[in-house]
């Protein structure tokens, strides 16, 4: 055999191996993902709360509670997550909101959401209207629309 077919087929040998731990780690983590979230959704509240801001933030500046800085894992103290600041009762909390419906959260509204310890998982009952929000134009359409909106012409939307 060649020297060209023989790394051909180490290389090949080693992406299979490398398929297969891939498949049994991630095998393993949906399971325990699947764990967690069984026991979140045990554990959620219904809770009443203000949301007076929303953003996303690296958790070492989110005003999350030392503890919870610590336990996480340090691979995720640099990335950003969605943290919510919200008024429940008198007290104003730091929670962390699931990446499903933080877009989702209105902002300076009340709403009923449901709560596992420091984690949103849903919100509901949103009282008021929900408002859509208009994406901004940018650039030259921006300025053809202040244009016509001069002359009195009707934009074209």
């Amino acid at each position: 055999m060649s020297t060209g077919a023989i790394v051909a087929i180490v290389i090949l040998a080693v992406m299979i191996v490398l398929l297969v731990v891939l498949y049994f780690v991630g095998k393993k983590m949906q399971k325990r993902q699947d764990e967690n979230n069984a026991m979140l959704q045990a554990n959620k509240q219904y809770v009443s709360m203000l949301i007076i801001d929303k953003k996303r933030m690296k958790i070492k500046e989110s005003g999350l509670p030392q503890a919870v800085i610590d336990q996480t894992p340090k691979a995720l103290r640099g990335s950003k997550m969605p943290i919510v600041k919200a008024k429940i009762g008198p007290q104003i909390m730091s929670l962390i909101c699931d990446e499903k419906i933080f877009e989702d959260v209105p902002v300076k509204k009340e709403v009923k959401a449901a709560v596992s310890g420091i984690y949103i998982l849903e919100v509901k009952g949103l009282h008021g209207k929900k408002e859509v929000e208009k994406a901004p134009k940018k650039g030259l359409r921006k300025w053809v629309d202040k244009l016509q909106e001069k002359a009195g012409a009707k934009p074209i939307k």
